[in-house]
């Protein structure tokens, strides 16, 4: 398929599609369904190294992957978490406030209004909490509803859905170099739920600097900074958390306590001495994975309102399949068949 300027072809090895410019100055080649999972430096050029082991060679890179997904040099695993907030989107019968609104205290909370065609909707937003805390998930659309009624008596939920913002130990964002060891790679990250606005930031900051130029707001979000590592309670915390989830004991445990698990959940057992992730679909078929994230070996949580399993180390989940969803992992869990 083409026009005068466009041509869509596809590496039939890899099965990649791209968009291919002509050959000229300023053009450019868009590869979809290329899942990135490296890059490494080969001589003045980065190779992008994607799942099926095909290369895409650049002379910058913007790692722009919501929490980066390469650890070193950056170790930006070492000074940001990610936080998971709620949102529900519910009619209302009458006339809603224009505006947005967002409160002082905790837990915080937004209010604004979007159009759903012809129809107004009412979006509640909070009830934040870090990535992967063992704790009861199941009531949180019910509680931002209950929210919504104080309001609007009649709210009714016509859409929910959960999401996950990367926060820096300062709370200012990372943009700019992502490290000194790697010239020309560049991030965006941290937005700290401020993200439409903060890439927008992002992107000039990171075009100025591709095109030498001087920024005036750079050095306010520079990447490679020190200083959110002097946050030494929250730095300690985080390392708490990450130490206590890769050591993983091994208990055998009777198979009766598989039957334990209802309907709909999931649990981490023993079986054979070895610990193991099970879900249970409400036909009664088992789901089992290593409850281990393949991005640094932290031992996962289940989240038994989004049926995941999620990492209390970076934030990284997956489905209850093992399927990851959530950088920074880029890997499956590995899966586990049980008799």
């Amino acid at each position: 398929m083409q026009n005068n300027n466009t041509e869509v072809s596809k590496n039939k090895k890899d099965d990649i599609e791209f968009v291919e410019k002509p050959k000229k100055q300023g053009s450019v080649k868009i590869f979809e369904k290329t899942k990135a999972v490296d890059v490494k430096k080969e001589n003045d050029e980065y190779e992008v190294i994607t799942e099926t082991g095909s290369k895409v060679k650049a002379k910058y890179v913007v790692i722009a992957t919501h929490y980066p997904i390469i650890n070193f040099p950056g170790y930006y695993f070492l000074k940001m978490y990610q936080s998971m907030s709620y949102v529900i989107a519910v009619e209302v019968p009458n006339e809603l406030f224009k505006g947005m609104y967002i409160n002082s205290e905790l837990p915080t909370m937004s209010f604004r209004m979007t159009k759903d065609g012809d129809k107004c909707l009412l979006i509640v937003a909070g009830l934040d909490h870090k990535t992967g805390e063992k704790d009861d998930m199941s009531d949180k659309y019910n509680k931002l509803l209950e929210i919504a009624k104080q309001i609007y008596p009649d709210s009714k939920i016509k859409y929910k859905w959960c999401t996950e913002d990367c926060i820096s130990l300062d709370k200012i964002p990372y943009i700019g170099e992502f490290s000194n060891l790697m010239p020309n790679v560049y991030v965006g990250t941290g937005y700290k739920k401020w993200g439409i606005t903060t890439s927008n930031i992002a992107a000039n900051i990171i075009v100025d600097k591709i095109l030498g130029k001087v920024n005036a707001d750079e050095e306010v979000f520079t990447a490679t900074r020190l200083k959110p590592i002097k946050n030494y309670q929250e730095m300690g915390n985080m390392i708490k958390e990450v130490v206590k989830s890769l050591v993983i004991e091994k208990f055998k445990i009777p198979e009766a306590t598989l039957k334990e698990i209802k309907e709909g959940d999931a649990r981490v057992v023993e079986v054979d001495g070895k610990k193991i992730g099970i879900f249970k679909e409400a036909e009664g078929k088992l789901y089992a994975v290593k409850p281990v994230c393949t991005h640094l070996g932290c031992e996962l949580t289940w989240n038994n309102l989004e049926k995941t399993w999620d990492c209390p180390c970076h934030g990284s989940r997956f489905d209850y399949t093992g399927k990851s969803i959530y950088a920074p992992s880029i890997y499956e869990l590995e899966k586990v068949e049980i008799e």
